[in-house]
Formats: C-alpha cells, sequence, structure tokens
C-alpha cells in the first residue's frame, strides 16, 4: 500500500470502490489529495504525506481517549424499564488503555462517577442513556476526556401495522390556503385521515427552511437543497392562525384584508388548469402580513412562550436568525457578504447582530410561530387516533450559501459536494451540490451539531424518514471542479451516527425510516435493520433477484407479498418516481421522452415497460387482488395497494395523489429550470385539474382506496364514521375518535426471510437527484 493510501485509510478516505460486482475501479490521486486537504490533512506532495503519516502516528501514540465514545444500551427485559448501562462497559468500547488509568464519567444531569471501569475494582454506577463527558487520567500524569454517548441500541418500534399518507405539502391547497399547502391544511388532512379512514401517520417532504430568492432571481423550490434543516420554513404558516391576527385594527385591519384577496386570487391561479405553485408570490404576500402581525403585542402567556422558545433554543436559532436578517441586507449567499460576516462568531457578525436586532426577532419570532403551527399539527393527528402522526424528512444536506452552512461551517467540507458514483442509472454520477458533514470535525464535537439538528426535528413529530440513510456510514464526495466520477467516498462513524439518531428518536418516541434505495453498500441493510430502523421498499423494485439466479431465468420475477422484508415502509412511489397511474398506463415513458431523457429509442422502451406493467399486473390478478378484473386503473390501483397491505411491511404508505388518479411526477430527476415544473404542482386529479383538500376528503374514489387498504391491515371498520354528508350536518368533533389507530392489528402475513440480494441492482438512482 503506498503512503497515500495508508494516508486516506486514516482519515476514513477511499481509494477504490466497486461500481458493480466483482468490478473495483481506482480513484484518481488527485482526488484522494483533494479530499484530505478539506479535512485539514495537506497531501499535495510526497514529503507532505510522510509528514502527514508521522503525525497522525504520533498523535496516535499519544491519544489517550478517542474524540467520542460510544456504548450501545440493551434494550430493558420490561417495556417499562428505563435504558442503562454498566459504567464498566465503557472500558469494552476503549482501546486497551496504560494500567493504573482512572476513568471518571459526567452525566448530563451533573453527576461525577468515580473510578469507573478501572482494570480492577468494583463498577462505581449505571450510566442513563445521554451525551455525558467521559474523563481518563493516567499513571504517567496525563489526562484526557471524550464526549461519551450512550445510546439505546434499538430504534423505537412502530406501534404495531398501519397505513399512512404520503404528502408534499406545498401540493395541498384547500379553499383556505394562500397558493400552497399551508400547516393548517395538514392539520386538517391529519384529523380527517385518523378519524375517517384509520390512518395511522402522514409522511411529509422536507419542511426545511429554503434559501430566499436573491435579485432577480427565484427561491429553489426543492425541498431537498434547503438554508437550514434545523428550522421549518416559515412559508407554511397559516397567517389567519395566529392569534395576533384576530387583534388587527384599523388601517393594519384593512391591509391585512387586501393581502387575504389577493392570496385567495394567487389560490384560484394555482387551482387552475395547469397551474403552478407560485412559491415566491406566497412568501411576498405572507411576509407582509406578518410583518403586520408583528406590530400586535403579544399578550403575557404568549411572550413568556416566545422567551421560553427562545432559550430553549439557544444558539442555533439566533445563527439562523442572523444569518436571515444578513440576507436581507446583503443577499442570500454569504460567501460574497463584506469582509468578516462570513464568519458567524466575528467582530464584525457582532456588530451585525446589534444594529439588525430587530430583523433578528423578526426571524425567530417566524422560527416560534411555525413551530407552534408544527405542534397544533402534531397534536390535531394524535387526538385523531394516529398511533404515529407526522413523520418528517431529513433531507441529506444543505445548500452551501445557506444558513447552516454558515453556522456551521467549521463541521462541513469546504470545496465538496456530495454525488453518487456512476452506475446503470446515470453512468455520469451524480453531484447535488450539497456539503458534506467532516466526519473528523464531527467527532471532535461530540456530534453536538448533528445531535441539535436531530432534537429539533423530533420536536413535534412521531416518525423521521431519513433521506439517503446510506450517507450515515459513507458518502460519495466530489471536489470542486471536478466530474461526479472522480470523486471518492468517505467514511462515517455509522456507530456515532446512528448511536445520537437512536438517542434522539427515543427521546421523542420517534419511528426512523431510512430511505435505502439504489446502490446500498453490503451489511448495511442488515445493520439498520438489527438497529430497528425501517427500510423503503417500493412495489416495481421488489423482485426475487434468487429466481434469476435459476437456470433459464433471465428476468427476476415480483416478489411475493410474503418475502416481501418486514422492516420496512412498503410504497407504490416515491416523490421522485411516476404515479402508480403513469406507471400503470406507461405515461411516465411519454413524459420522459417528451424530456429527451430516455436512454434507448422510444418504442424499445415503451415495448420494455409495457411488458414489465402487465407482467405485475398478471402477478395481482394470479393473486386475486383485481376481483374487478384488469384494464381498469382505478381498481389496478386498487390492487397495488391491496398488494403492498398483504405484505409483511410494518407501515404501508399511500401516495396521496394516487387516490385521485393523478399522472404527473413531483419530481423528474434529471431536469432543472422551466424542462419541468419540479416541487410546484398541485394535487391533480387523472386529466390534471387540481383538486382542492375539501375535494380530496370528499372523493369516493380516494375513500375506496383507503377503506381497501384499511380492510386488508385490520379487517372490516368498526363503527364506522359517515362520510362526508351523511351525517346530517354532524360536526366533526362531536362525531369522536376513530379508534383505528389504537385498537390492536392482526398480523395476518408472517414475514419471510430477506431474498439475498435487496433492492433493485439497476434502474433505481442512487439517491434523490437535488
Amino acid at each position: 500500500m503506498s503512503r497515500l493510501a495508508r494516508l486516506a485509510a486514516a482519515h476514513g478516505v477511499c481509494t477504490s470502490y466497486d461500481p458493480a460486482p466483482g468490478r473495483t475501479l481506482q480513484v484518481p490521486d488527485a482526488t484522494i489529495v483533494e479530499v484530505l486537504a478539506a479535512l485539514g490533512v495537506d497531501a499535495s506532495t510526497p514529503d507532505a504525506v510522510r509528514e502527514a503519516l508521522d503525525r497522525h502516528a504520533g498523535e496516535e501514540a499519544a491519544r489517550l481517549l478517542p474524540p467520542t465514545v460510544v456504548v450501545r444500551v440493551p434494550r430493558p427485559p420490561r417495556p417499562d424499564a428505563p435504558y442503562a448501562a454498566e459504567a464498566s462497559a465503557v472500558r469494552g468500547v476503549l482501546p486497551p488503555l496504560p494500567d493504573g488509568t482512572v476513568l471518571s464519567v459526567e452525566t448530563e444531569d451533573g453527576r461525577v462517577l468515580e473510578r469507573v471501569a478501572q482494570a480492577a475494582g468494583p463498577t462505581a454506577g449505571r450510566l442513563p442513556p445521554g451525551c455525558h463527558t467521559l474523563r481518563a487520567q493516567a499513571p504517567d500524569g496525563r489526562t484526557a476526556r471524550a464526549a461519551l454517548i450512550v445510546a439505546p441500541d434499538r430504534f423505537p418500534a412502530p406501534p404495531g401495522r398501519s397505513f399512512g399518507l404520503l404528502v408534499q405539502l406545498y401540493s395541498l391547497l384547500s379553499s383556505r390556503s394562500w397558493g400552497m399547502g399551508d400547516l393548517a391544511d395538514l392539520a386538517d388532512l391529519a384529523a380527517w385521515a385518523g378519524r375517517e379512514v384509520g390512518a395511522g401517520f402522514i409522511q411529509l417532504n422536507p419542511l426545511h427552511s429554503a434559501v430566499p430568492a436573491g435579485e432577480g432571481e427565484s427561491i429553489d423550490p426543492s425541498p431537498y437543497r434547503p438554508s437550514s434543516r434545523r428550522f421549518a420554513d416559515p412559508v407554511h404558516l397559516r397567517i389567519e392562525e395566529i392569534p395576533e391576527y384576530g387583534y388587527l385594527r384599523g388601517e393594519a385591519r384593512e391591509r391585512a384584508a387586501e393581502l387575504v384577496d389577493r392570496a385567495a386570487g394567487l389560490r384560484e391561479a394555482t387551482l387552475a388548469e395547469d397551474g403552478r405553485i407560485d412559491r415566491d408570490a406566497v412568501w411576498e404576500l405572507k411576509r407582509r402580513a406578518l410583518e403586520l402581525v408583528r406590530t400586535v403585542p403579544l399578550s403575557p402567556g404568549r411572550h413568556v412562550a416566545y422567551c421560553d422558545f427562545l432559550a430553549e433554543q439557544g444558539q442555533a436559532l439566533e445563527d439562523h436568525a442572523v444569518w436571515c436578517s444578513l440576507a436581507e441586507v446583503h443577499g442570500p449567499d454569504w460567501r460574497s457578504w463584506p469582509g468578516g460576516l462570513d464568519d458567524p462568531r466575528s467582530s464584525a457578525t457582532a456588530r451585525a447582530r446589534a444594529e439588525l436586532l430587530d430583523r433578528v426577532d423578526f426571524h425567530s419570532w417566524l422560527a416560534w410561530l411555525t413551530d407552534s403551527q408544527l405542534a397544533r399539527a402534531q397534536r390535531t393527528a394524535r387526538d385523531a387516533g394516529m398511533p404515529v402522526g407526522l413523520v418528517h424528512d431529513l433531507a441529506l444536506g444543505v445548500h452551501p450559501s445557506g444558513a447552516e452552512a454558515w453556522s456551521l461551517r467549521d463541521y462541513l467540507a469546504d470545496g465538496i459536494s456530495v454525488g453518487a458514483p456512476p452506475d446503470a442509472f446515470n453512468a455520469n454520477g451524480q453531484d447535488w451540490g450539497l456539503p458534506p458533514w467532516r466526519p473528523d470535525a464531527l467527532a471532535a464535537a461530540g456530534y453536538a451539531p448533528y445531535r441539535s439538528l436531530l432534537s429539533g426535528l423530533l420536536r413535534h413529530t412521531g416518525g423521521l424518514r431519513i433521506d439517503h440513510v446510506m450517507g450515515l456510514f459513507r458518502l460519495w464526495w466530489v471536489p470542486q471542479g471536478r466530474p461526479p466520477t472522480e470523486g471518492t467516498y468517505v467514511r462515517y462513524d455509522a456507530g456515532a451516527m446512528l448511536g445520537m439518531l437512536a438517542l434522539e428518536a427515543h427521546r421523542a418516541g420517534a419511528v426512523v425510516i431510512g430511505e435505502d434505495l439504489g446502490t446500498v453498500e453490503s451489511g448495511v441493510r442488515a445493520e439498520l435493520a438489527a438497529r430497528g430502523a425501517l427500510g423503503t421498499s417500493v412495489l416495481w423494485f421488489e423482485r426475487d433477484y434468487e429466481y434469476l439466479r435459476t437456470p433459464r431465468h433471465e428476468t427476476p420475477r415480483p416478489l411475493d407479498p410474503q418475502d416481501w422484508r418486514a422492516d420496512c415502509l412498503a410504497t407504490a412511489t416515491t416523490h421522485d418516481l411516476p404515479s402508480t397511474a403513469a406507471r400503470l398506463s406507461g405515461d411516465h415513458v411519454r413524459l420522459r421522452d417528451r424530456l429527451g431523457l430516455l436512454a434507448g429509442a422510444f418504442a424499445d422502451e415503451q415495448t420494455q415497460d409495457a411488458a414489465e406493467t402487465a407482467e405485475w399486473v398478471a402477478h395481482l390478478d394470479r393473486l386475486g387482488l383485481l376481483p374487478e378484473g384488469a384494464g381498469e386503473e382505478e381498481s389496478e390501483i386498487r390492487a397495488v395497494y391491496r398488494f403492498l397491505a398483504r405484505t409483511p411491511a410494518k407501515m404501508v404508505g399511500v401516495w396521496l395523489p394516487d387516490g385521485v388518479g393523478d399522472r404527473r411526477p413531483q419530481n423528474v430527476p434529471g431536469t432543472w429550470g422551466d424542462r419541468y415544473p419540479n416541487w410546484r404542482l398541485p394535487v391533480a386529479d387523472g386529466d390534471g385539474r387540481p383538486v382542492t383538500l375539501e375535494e380530496l376528503v370528499a372523493s369516493p374514489r380516494l375513500r375506496a382506496l383507503l377503506e381497501t387498504v384499511y380492510e386488508e391491515l385490520h379487517g372490516p371498520r368498526e363503527g364506522r364514521i359517515p362520510a362526508p354528508g351523511e351525517h346530517g350536518g354532524q360536526r366533526e368533533e362531536d362525531l369522536g375518535a376513530h379508534p383505528g389507530g389504537r385498537e390492536g392489528h392482526h398480523d395476518g402475513h408472517r414475514a419471510a426471510p430477506r431474498p439475498g440480494v435487496q433492492g433493485h441492482p439497476g434502474r433505481v438512482p442512487s439517491g434523490d437527484v437535488r
């Protein structure tokens, strides 16, 4: 092994990768040098490599403790028993220490456990789950300290089997929203879905704060390229539900009424045929309305609640609000700001903060309002009987010019972008334009920035979806100026990343779902399953790859429902894939042809797609899931979801647009700009006519689909709540909570062993295209 390769291995940088079984490619030396530079390691010359190796060896020899230590806590024998670790378990995860070294632990609550896990001596106590401080003192006088993460060894389990809705919130417009779906719409959908059809959860797109538009530009609508993942975007606020809105008087009230009228016009334009969501226009109206609402003083109780929120969120909120305020003055790219403002801890930034204190408070107030409405939506979901409620989505990364990249710049790799290597889906690889975490900086900080991010996201949720969950193990780093083909993998401490995630998920009582589609390193799915994380299984890609290995078989047949893995969220599609109606009809092939995205000739692609679809429909028919017969779209969509419900999957996700036959994907990977309106489409019916929330919940087609899924999972409904219009004007709140989310479930289908090859090997992107 060369010196450069040894240096790369010491810092978790891979020098080769396997794009396919039995095929290994070497990473260019220039890439390795640039990636090491992003980790603060000079490898630019042979002498520099030699010096870096010697320095690393010396540091390792002198190190008494690693920067972060992770201890996994086994599950207690009783469900009500607390998780805790014997302090002696600490030594079991440490490298060899000099004889006589004394360890002590300072727990999060301030207790100090002395003489912990000495080579000889009694156990000093039990450690609760949390982020503690481990100290060591060697006989030669050396001392050291490290972060000690004591984490449950498994994520919280889903509370029984359930189905839920997969919703892009911006696309869900009601007759009261301002041109795009908002948090009040979400609460209304949750109340209806929980009570009327027995849904157990609603999985959302990322609600992260977006990068504001620069001069003459538009807001990036992609929820997977946000400014900050820590705080939700206030564009999701329902203005009229802010308590202070009702106390506007005089001219302010008149101006607010004008904005409401303009919002109605914007909503109608969005709901018109071929309407598009105009996020810029929506935010401009809401920003002006919020400026008016802020003139109303908070009541004493509301003021105290706001102050509590500020104290709870601390530095993270202040940094976010300062960045938002500076962006209003200097534009949204902090890398172009005047001298000193690119550093959140500089004296220049401190002076600017003082000068912009009113705007800093404004953006902090917006974060509080958004957090409050998110909390209400989750309470509504749980009150409606949902055992999980909202499932939020954690994007893989952030926009390089946004608030998180500015405030956490010391923890993100400069000059590097995350992407994917070349594969069967994209021979050129992918560059998503997202700066990655620096694994060395995270470890040195005891993973505190990562923990802060998780705790913020998990405040008001029953579940968290991790986009590209493979990134907790390794990420494809692409140096700036190089094509994705010249990137390399950089490894992370998966034990620490998963441990912190398990710790925060348990504190929130939240289920964890990993998006593990595409190219997945061997062992990753097994490790996630062993920890209780759910994977993501999409019907069209679940085929029997063991069948492929038998003689005379070239095409893997559809996997039978009982052979699916149980630890997954089973779906028919995702935000990056065609809707079920488009898949069944072949519309998605025609769309990709119009956009110039087909890899082969249109006729060949169409023939292949039609054959695959026909094979699936025939499979559904053989299983008795098409009692109405094949050939009718609505029946075939119901059959798809009957199939999903008959798998042992612990969670079944229903793509909401499938309930009304929407044929348009929300995002087409590989397109941008005006080629396709990614992330800007309202939910529509099969003819492309936008459908409001009120029309959705009154749709017999959607109700029939959801009741079909419920009955497959739980059997016939008892005490069914009347459909809209059947209860003679009875108010929803008088109907009572639906028992579906709280009653026992039958397990109908037993989990079978997972096939040796999981996922789809060639036609699924390695990750979401941002």
